[in-house]
This record gives C-alpha cells, structure tokens and sequence, in this order.
C-alpha cells in the first residue's frame, strides 16, 4: 500500500470579497460613511461598498456595491480595486469577464496587494482571461509568497513540484510548503508529509512525516488522515496497528476520500 500521491490543483483563488475595515454597520456608522463618502473619503466610499456587497445594515444590492467601490477605487484604494476584480471574476451585478477581473487585480497589485497577485498567478495558471502562462503565473505567484500569502506559497511549492514553468525542484517545493504550513495551511501540511515519507528533497524522515500529517488531519484533511492509516499498516514511523489504521482510513472515508473507501472494501471492512 502506497502513499497517496501528491495531485493538488495548482491554483486555488481566494475571491472572498475584501469586507470594510469594521464590522459595524449602525444607523450612526452608516450615516458618517455616507457623510464623508459624499466628501469624497475613499475609505468610506469602501465601507459602503462592503456595506451593500455583503446586506450589512442594508439590503444587498450588487449594483450599489460597484458604485462605491468604483468611487473609492477611482482613488487608487486597492481594496476596492480589487473588490470590482472579485465582482467581475464571479459575475456579481456585472456580466462575468476575466479579463475585466484581471484589469482590476492589476491595479490592486500595483499597489503591492499580495491577494491580487496571487490571483493574478492563478489566472495566468488556469489560462483565464489570457493565454496560459505557467512563467507568469510563478512571477505573481512568487510576488505574492515573498510577501508572506500562504496560498501563493503553496502554489509556488506545488509549480516546483510539479516542474510547471520551472524546473522540476523538490528542495524548492519543500521550501515554499514549509512557510505555507507554519501558517497552518492544510495543503501544504499535508504535502510535507507526502514528502518526507517518500524522502523527495529531503532525507526520508517518518517522524517528520507524521507530525505534518496530524497536524493537517486535525484540519480534516482527508488525504492526511488516510496516510496516517497507511503509515499505521505498514509500520511507519510507529508500530504497526491494525485497529488504528482503520481509524484512520474510516475518518478518511467519512472526509470523502475514495481511495480510503477502495482500501476499507479490499480489506472487508466497511
């Protein structure tokens, strides 16, 4: 029995809208954004998009949304710039276009926003809105990881994993996994594991290997508790034990992994 093998989608965007700086919508809060968005204060005009976007004190309207985002983007604030990205991406109040989203994203990333550059990455990996470009996506992507954003340095790690617009490195791969799981990012957890079982980029190391494991199985990572089941049947890094292999694989199945519920049914357990 194997380890699974390590097959995670490259990119992953984070399009969850930017809310506004507070989480106060109060008549009194609602009534001083307007004033002062009327005076032309950006941060406000953003508060308010945030405001409608999301129903906060209002009732949700998209068109609203786009109005004051537009307004505080017209200024240059980033958030808001993004924010029409985000809108355009999923087509929310706006007819969906890529390229449209990624005109905006552009400009949020020129103020050095690390999720617009992410997402920019993502785009030029998944081909969206201009011709796939694995060379770009890493140089948005790698913008984006050096500023500490954990997705990116996932997607990052995984590029090099891979070998997608780089030569395939697993130290490099290992080097961006690693900053991503000390931010708790579950992937990357888990990829670690795959990793330092197999020994790719670093000396084999079950011990290692396990503790990346359980800490992305105390995320619900389905692929990490299904090998924590393999390292558990085959004596691993720990004893072998039957009954806690199965734990595992039975938690794995129940978090949706079909190649956990394969092995429960070859080994009459179900």
């Amino acid at each position: 029995m194997k380890h699974y093998i390590i097959g995670i989608l490259a990119a992953i965007l984070f399009l969850s809208p930017c809310k506004g700086f507070g989480n106060t919508s109060s008549p009194k809060q609602i009534s001083e954004w307007r004033k002062d968005a009327a005076q032309g204060s950006a941060k406000a005009q953003f508060h308010l998009g945030g405001m409608y976007f999301n129903g906060e004190g209002v009732p949700q309207n998209y068109a609203e949304a786009l109005k004051w985002y537009s307004l505080a983007a017209q200024q240059g604030f980033a958030d808001a710039q993004f924010n029409i990205g985000t809108m355009y991406y999923k087509g929310q109040g706006v007819p969906q276009s890529y390229a449209e989203a990624l005109k905006w994203y552009r400009l949020a990333a020129q103020h050095g926003m690390a999720l617009a550059q992410s997402n920019i990455g993502g785009m030029y990996d998944k081909g969206e809105g201009v011709p796939q470009n694995y060379a770009e996506a890493l140089k948005w992507y790698r913008l984006a990881a050096q500023q500490g954003w954990a997705m990116a340095q996932y997607n990052l790690g995984w590029m090099y994993y891979a070998g997608r617009g780089v030569p395939q490195n697993y130290a490099a791969a290992l080097k961006w996994y690693s900053l991503a799981a000390r931010q708790g990012m579950t992937l990357a957890q888990s990829n670690l594991g795959t990793m330092y079982a197999k020994g790719q980029g670093v000396p084999q190391n079950y011990a290692k290997s396990l503790k990346w494991f359980h800490l992305a199985a105390q995320q619900g990572s389905a692929k990490a508790l299904f090998s924590l089941g393999v390292m558990n049947y085959n004596g691993q890094g720990v004893q072998k034990n039957y009954a806690e292999a199965l734990r595992f694989f039975r938690l794995a199945a129940q978090h949706g992994d079909t190649q956990a519920r394969i092995v429960l049914e070859r080994l009459g357990e179900h």
